[in-house]
């Protein structure tokens, strides 16, 4: 007998949601279980926002809901048990064991060790009734002696160290969480919580999360027949956390659209305190397929004082951002450069600031310049050698810009001029430098109604995103031999 799954709903009505998941916890392993016992038949718990829409429906509980649907109130359909099948992205998940007391909805989902086709009778799934007795366990321990909204709060937080002892492993050990706090080392409801020697204070103040979500993409172009271009995607997700509190817990999840690329190489603070094994062994040097993990990344943490990076990851993108083709050819006493730029049709089109760097290392200053471009300007810095080409916010319609010309250079000068041992003859590149806001090119992105936050009061969550580019090179296609990133690291 175990748990897949457990849920603590708020319910709201007049609100846009008409509720709010207070808690949630899933169990991987027993998890893995039900996909082995149900075979074809199984059904993966969904994240909270799918979940909590499907039930609110189920219990009639939405406040537009006032429609006769055939599916759930019809006769054939009336229900006597609490117990609800979930109609969630066109599969059913059963059993799902829910009941609303006092504007909680208490849900579970129980492990059935046999195959859901055809439904077997409730009678011989062991694990409703250890679903209905650790549920009225939960109740129980969050309304005995409760009298405001402050103590459930303070008593929700300390839920997933509860759980770790009554519930660990989705197996149901002691129904009364009341033993299990008793036998905890951190005190009771009425007993202050004592300050763990790597926290030096705790915040007085506007409770608030925020997070923050950085990749990096670099990449390598040559534009030349039996040479990969290359290109790696790189995320830090940043958070800081102003709540009160000794110890308050937060969960946060990451999630990705459809389309998404599976994170991988994930590595996280010392601070997160669980986590699910397919976020632990997806990497980068196994093959991706079809069954790579994609989220959602749960990552549960008691957060630190400062600003503090939650977790790294990398990602395999299909296609870089920005394709280019860059061509530089010597001509007696000048060069002539064409360069054409593409942004992929997926990528958002809106930069803070793009610009494409062409530095001309090992020789004179630029005396002489003429060029055409199709779109942006270019700037000329003589003595440093470099042209800047300023692409802008956006590119054009058509996604494609060019720029041709030809460049002229004085008697070279060891002491001013740029130098660089890789960059001879015609061997060069150019280096894009960009950044989008409110874009990640994995297409990651924190949830804000999934934030969970067990502390005092009702924090302000805010979740940012952005693109940058790092050693972003397209290389001469008339180089003699590629460059790597391990050369340019000589």
């Amino acid at each position: 007998m175990a748990q897949r799954a457990v849920w603590l709903i708020s319910h709201e009505p007049g609100t846009p949601l008409c509720g709010t998941v207070r808690f949630s916890r899933r169990y991987p392993t027993v998890e893995k279980r039900a996909r082995v016992f149900n075979g074809a038949s199984y059904v993966p718990i969904p994240e909270d926002g799918p979940f909590l829409k499907a039930l609110l429906f189920e219990l009639r509980l939405l406040d537009d809901d006032k429609d006769f649907v055939e599916s759930r109130d019809s006769c054939s359909r009336i229900n006597k048990t609490s117990i609800y099948g979930l109609l969630i992205g066109g599969e059913e998940l059963w059993p799902v064991v829910a009941f609303l007391k006092n504007d909680i909805i208490y849900a579970c989902v129980p492990l059935v060790e046999q195959t859901l086709s055809p439904r077997p009778p409730l009678i011989s799934v062991s694990g409703v009734s250890q679903g209905f007795e650790f549920l009225f366990g939960i109740q129980d321990f969050l309304y005995s002696g409760q009298k405001n909204d402050s103590e459930l709060n303070t008593k929700l937080s300390q839920l997933p160290d509860l759980l770790l002892q009554a519930c660990p492993f989705g197996t149901l050990l002691d129904a009364n969480l009341q033993n299990s706090l008793d036998n905890t080392n951190f005190a009771s409801v009425t007993q202050p919580q004592k300050q763990p020697a790597w926290k030096t204070g705790t915040y007085k103040g506007k409770p608030q999360v925020s997070i923050s979500i950085t990749e990096k993409v670099k990449s390598m172009q040559y534009d030349k027949q039996g040479i990969a271009d290359t290109w790696q995607v790189v995320g830090t997700v940043t958070c800081k956390c102003d709540l009160e509190g000794i110890m308050p817990n937060v969960t946060i999840s990451l999630n990705l659209p459809t389309n998404g690329s599976p994170l991988q190489d994930i590595l996280v603070h010392p601070c997160v305190t669980s986590l699910d094994s397919a976020i632990l062994t997806s990497s980068s040097i196994d093959a991706m397929d079809d069954s790579a993990f994609s989220g959602p990344y749960k990552f549960p943490f008691t957060p630190p004082l400062e600003s503090f990076n939650l977790c790294y990851y990398t990602s395999q993108v299909p296609v870089p951002p920005i394709l280019g083709f860059y061509q530089m050819k010597e001509e007696e006493v000048q060069l002539r450069i064409t360069i054409n730029l593409k942004l992929h049709e997926s990528v958002k089109n809106n930069f803070e600031f793009c610009e494409a760097h062409i530095p001309f290392y090992n020789r004179g200053p630029i005396t002489h310049l003429e060029y055409k471009t199709s779109f942006g300007q270019l700037e000329v810095f003589r003595e440093k050698s470099l042209l800047i080409w300023i692409i802008g916010q956006k590119f054009p319609k058509s996604m494609e810009i060019s720029l041709s010309g030809t460049v002229t250079f004085g008697a070279k000068s060891h002491e001013k001029q740029p130098f660089d041992p890789i960059c001879i003859g015609e061997t060069a590149y150019l280096k894009l430098h960009f950044r989008i806001l409110d874009y990640t090119l994995t297409g990651c992105y924190a949830d804000q109604h999934s934030v969970q936050v067990f502390a005092s009061g009702k924090p302000k969550i805010s979740a940012y995103r952005k693109l940058i580019s790092s050693d972003y090179y397209i290389w001469n296609s008339k180089a003699p031999a590629p460059v790597t990133y391990g050369s340019l690291l000589l």
